[in-house]
């Protein structure tokens, strides 16, 4: 872990991250890829030391709300004491000025601040959303090997329904070979309906390989699973997308689950709900 003072925290559709790298440890990971200009060692996380300055700087001077997005790059709950007090910090500056938050993680330490996302959600939209990929513990494990398993982030999920914070689900990605199959599918999606997630995202059954991350997965499947390599290079070659030979069948599972329990899948409709603010009090007043 190292800490650097950034220049900026928000992007122009108010995306956040407060670290760059991470120690999930996730084979497949896309943001190990060349293209997003990590130069340094990427479980040597970098640490924005003063992210909650940056924040309440653009906040305090905003004349309008908006939905603040974090976790697309690096997990805001990386487990690191620096890391854990910058997102808590955020996220009181986030609900002081009445914005919303729409936060992704893999990691069930979100719990810790479950109080002020409460708090948050009182007046404004508070999205939870994490990756579900296996529903094989064990083969979680060697997938998402420094991270709570999948029955963990399904408990998590279970604690926001309870507490009427939306979830969302990222569903992805499909190994081919190895989670692209209907159990996994099947159990997964039992998770999700039972916790009463608002929105599934998913780009179909397959994953991308990119420079940087495909050296990466490489080395793990010679790792836990010895042959397959030979396999993808033969079938995939240097592709960036990697289609499942289940895609069809699968999606068609999916969808039909989605459609019958009345779960939004739709990426662009769920990014453009995501994005877009609601004041929930005011509703509130407008409907006396």
């Amino acid at each position: 872990m190292h800490l650097k003072e950034a220049k900026g925290i928000l992007s122009a559709s108010n995306g956040m991250n407060i670290s760059r790298g991470c120690t999930h440890g996730c084979i497949y990971c896309d943001s190990r890829s060349k293209c997003y200009q990590i130069n340094h060692d990427f479980e040597n996380v970098e640490i924005k030391s003063n992210a909650p300055l940056l924040l309440e700087d653009i906040l305090k001077r905003r004349r309008n709300k908006c939905v603040i997005s974090t976790g697309a790059m690096s997990d805001p709950y990386i487990p690191l004491p620096e890391n854990l007090t910058n997102i808590r910090a955020c996220l009181e500056i986030i609900d002081k000025y009445g914005c919303g938050i729409a936060i992704q993680t893999k990691s069930d330490l979100i719990l810790r601040d479950l109080d002020i996302l409460i708090c948050i959600n009182k007046k404004a939209k508070c999205i939870v959303q994490t990756t579900l990929t296996t529903f094989d513990e064990d083969l979680c494990k060697k997938l998402e090997p420094n991270v709570c398993g999948t029955k963990r982030r399904y408990e998590m999920l279970k604690v926001m329904q309870e507490n009427k914070i939306q979830t969302i689900v990222w569903l992805c990605p499909f190994l081919p070979f190895i989670n692209d199959t209907e159990d996994n599918l099947k159990g997964l999606l039992e998770y999700c309906v039972d916790a009463g997630v608002y929105g599934i995202i998913f780009w179909g059954i397959g994953m991308t390989l990119r420079e940087g991350s495909r050296e990466y997965f490489y080395q793990k499947l010679d790792e836990h699973f010895p042959g397959l390599k030979k396999i993808y290079h033969k079938k995939y070659g240097y592709k960036y997308e990697i289609v499942s030979d289940n895609n069809n069948k699968l999606v068609d599972t999916l969808r039909e689950t989605c459609d019958k329990h009345k779960i939004v899948y739709g990426v662009d409709n769920l990014f453009e709900y995501m994005g877009t603010f609601e004041e929930k009090e005011k509703k509130q007043i407008e409907l006396f």
